[in-house]
């Protein structure tokens, strides 16, 4: 008998930080109970790729730093719009400008962000009609994730690390995500050892690596020069929870990790 394979599902995750007063910060969002994969958790802004985020065309409209091929293009404007609709910052610059859109610019084009959601625009009409290009540049890869095949969907996921613009302001979607906050690493790790919060195994490892680094700077820079090890977790169910196991050469500073709960 033939055995079902699943189909990868390509998906990207945003690490949007700042400097707070107490060192780093990161914004985290809250998903909708309802939502079927990690419903009420803790979690980066991200989700899977819109099949418009691969329209060859998008390159027009997007500034780079090194040459991407399609699907790290698409990678990143997937990332860029994910992030815009759970957040509400946009990484993008008026065209023929090197400055981020200000506090301003950005508060008038939020009623994109439901159109965005619902289908009703892509990201590459967004920029046409706004005369805007996305910062693929600015979006620093931090790791590559591919969910266990015990879960129910498996995504194949690149995880971005990017400083927030300044001016803009961040606030959580009202739909998917029923809530936000700015929080150092730490803290958010802190919180889902006290189950203050429900915070997934592949958060909790790259908020762990994360808070490594003390600021956005160091933070950036060691995201440069780490080279990335695919990851996929390998879990085993045990009395209480499920330990997950990835490998040394991946960087983070740990091999397993005990959460628990079972496993969805």
């Amino acid at each position: 008998m033939k055995l079902e394979t699943k189909m990868l599902i390509p998906a990207a995750t945003v690490l949007l930080i700042r400097d707070g007063e107490d060192g780093l910060e990161v914004f985290m969002v809250k998903r909708h109970k309802n939502i079927d994969f990690a419903g009420g958790a803790l979690v980066f802004p991200g989700g899977k790729l819109d099949i418009t985020d691969s329209d060859p065309d998008i390159r027009q409209f997007c500034t780079v730093r090194d040459e991407l091929t399609g699907e790290q293009l698409a990678m990143r404007i997937g990332g860029i719009r994910e992030t815009f609709e759970e957040s509400g910052v946009l990484l993008a610059r008026e065209d023929g400008s090197d400055t981020f859109l200000n506090g301003e610019h950005s508060a008038a084009l939020q009623p994109y962000r439901d159109r965005l959601n619902d289908g009703e625009i892509t990201m590459k009409e967004m920029a046409a009609q706004e005369n805007i290009k996305y910062a693929c540049d600015i979006m620093q890869p931090f790791a590559h994730w591919i969910t266990p095949p015990a879960f129910h969907k498996q995504f194949d996921t690149w995880f971005y690390v990017v400083r927030s613009p300044g001016e803009q302001l961040a606030s959580h979607d009202e739909g998917e995500t029923t809530d936000s906050l700015w929080i150092k690493p730490q803290q958010a790790l802190e919180d889902a050892v006290e189950k203050r919060r429900i915070v997934v195994f592949a958060t909790r490892a790259n908020l762990t690596k994360l808070g490594e680094s003390a600021d956005c700077g160091s933070a950036l820079v060691t995201a440069r020069e780490t080279k990335i090890t695919t990851i996929m977790p390998v879990p085993e169910e045990t009395e209480g929870g499920s330990i997950f196991r990835i490998p040394e050469e991946a960087g983070y500073g740990f091999t397993e990790m005990f959460i628990p709960g079972a496993l969805k």
